[in-house]
């Protein structure tokens, strides 16, 4: 990770101080500097307000001010924000205060009166740790997504599966419902691997993932458990014939030709399905029954749909 120039010179920079001439003097150096989202205030008591809406990428903070040091700033400030991350550069004529800031969250000071290339240096170290450390955040969640969803399609990954079919039980056991866990297999998908490429195929399953995600409630959820199978977690079932309704619906669409690289490919998927409580009470068992579902509904001919048999639990 590396940071660019430019996004250095549009970090935003809070100055507080309560002495005019030195927030005159700090503007003028960092204009100078090239830098361009400076903003200022000499009310410490707006500081923990103003960060909190603006999300500064850098506090400059004055520590001796009437009515609220800059001690008192650092801990309101961090009394309101999630950010362990305290991007405060104090600002201090007293040397034996830089410590005691530093261990109060400070990430570094600055000395009075200023030297304007130590000062110069200071900002533009502090900013591209901040920005590192931003960056670091957006990877991590960047990475977390790619935990939880499948690469090909963006639909969620068995893990995220699992967690979702776990609160769809809870949901439909506290309020005495019925979820339903649909396990899908499209029929015939080997042969279009290895008669038109991997490349085609992995169209077909994008589509198909597009057009499963269009047929069902927005919260019901669509993952993709792997290879060719995909499972649907159907969130509270009012009625019987709801749920053949919608296996006829998911039937026919699946069933809608690709048009592909210049392919017209026709293809059908078969499903089976695993009802709360009836089939299992948790989403491994609710899985184990939907996918037995399917095996028979492979068995009776393809392009259709079997409910699992009624066990007792």
């Amino acid at each position: 990770m590396t940071i660019i120039v430019s996004e250095l010179l549009n970090a935003s920079i809070l100055i507080v101080d309560d002495e005019i001439s030195n927030v005159q003097l700090l503007v003028q150096m960092l204009t100078d500097a090239g830098y361009k989202n400076i903003s200022s205030t000499q009310d410490p008591h707006s500081v923990s307000a103003l960060h909190r809406a603006n999300q500064y990428d850098l506090i400059l903070l004055d520590l001796k001010m009437p009515g609220m040091d800059g001690f008192k700033v650092i801990e309101s400030i961090r009394s309101n924000e999630d950010d362990d991350y305290l991007p405060v550069i104090v600002i201090t004529a007293q040397p034996d205060q830089k410590l005691r800031a530093l261990q109060a969250g400070a990430k570094d000071f600055i000395s009075k009166p200023f030297d304007l290339l130590e000062v110069k240096t200071r900002i533009q170290n502090m900013l591209e740790v901040r920005l590192l450390y931003r960056q670091l955040e957006v990877k991590n969640h960047e990475l977390e997504a790619i935990a939880l969803h499948d690469v090909l399609t963006g639909l969620p990954n068995r893990r995220l599966l699992m967690d979702r079919l776990a609160l769809a039980i809870a949901h439909a056991r506290r309020n005495r419902q019925t979820m339903a866990v649909l396990f899908l297999d499209l029929d015939g998908f080997k042969q279009i691997n290895d008669t038109l490429g991997h490349d085609v195929g992995d169209t077909v399953l994008k589509i198909v993932a597009g057009r499963l995600v269009a047929t069902v409630r927005q919260v019901d959820t669509v993952a993709r458990y792997g290879g060719d199978e995909f499972v649907i977690g159907l969130w509270d079932l009012t009625r019987d014939e709801n749920l053949a309704k919608l296996m006829s619906k998911l039937l026919q669409v699946i069933s809608q030709p690709f048009d592909i690289q210049g392919h017209n490919l026709s293809i059908t998927m078969s499903i089976g399905v695993g009802l709360y409580p009836q089939h299992g009470e948790d989403g491994e068992s609710l899985l184990k029954s939907a996918d037995l579902a399917l095996y028979e509904a492979k068995n009776l001919g393809k392009n259709n749909y079997r409910i699992a048999a009624r066990t007792d639990i």
